[in-house]
């Protein structure tokens, strides 16, 4: 936009363009782009999630502990509406 200043025609156009594509650009951001990233985020959130909870159960059974214990510890990985839905079933006996 300020390349050519000399031609005073030019300049309010480009201060048009410009503005326009400053605000679409704002528009994307806020309206798809940054919904996109968090929702992105939480998925990258729940697979870190659930490959630590794989590998400590590896570790778990190659280490030979008990398995009331593994099954203790893996639990904690669950959010708590989850860890009760699952303990019953997991802890019975």
């Amino acid at each position: 936009m300020l390349n050519n200043l000399e031609d005073k025609s030019s300049l309010g156009p480009n201060m048009a363009v410009a503005l326009i594509t400053t605000l679409y650009g704002s528009m994307m951001a806020n309206w798809l782009i940054t919904p996109f990233a968090t929702k992105l985020l939480a998925h990258n959130a729940q697979e870190m999630r659930s490959k630590e909870m794989i590998i400590e159960g590896v570790l778990a059974i190659q280490a030979g502990e008990n398995p009331r214990i593994m099954a203790q510890k893996l639990l904690t990985y669950l959010d708590p509406v989850s860890r009760k839905a699952i303990e019953a079933d997991v802890l019975k006996d």
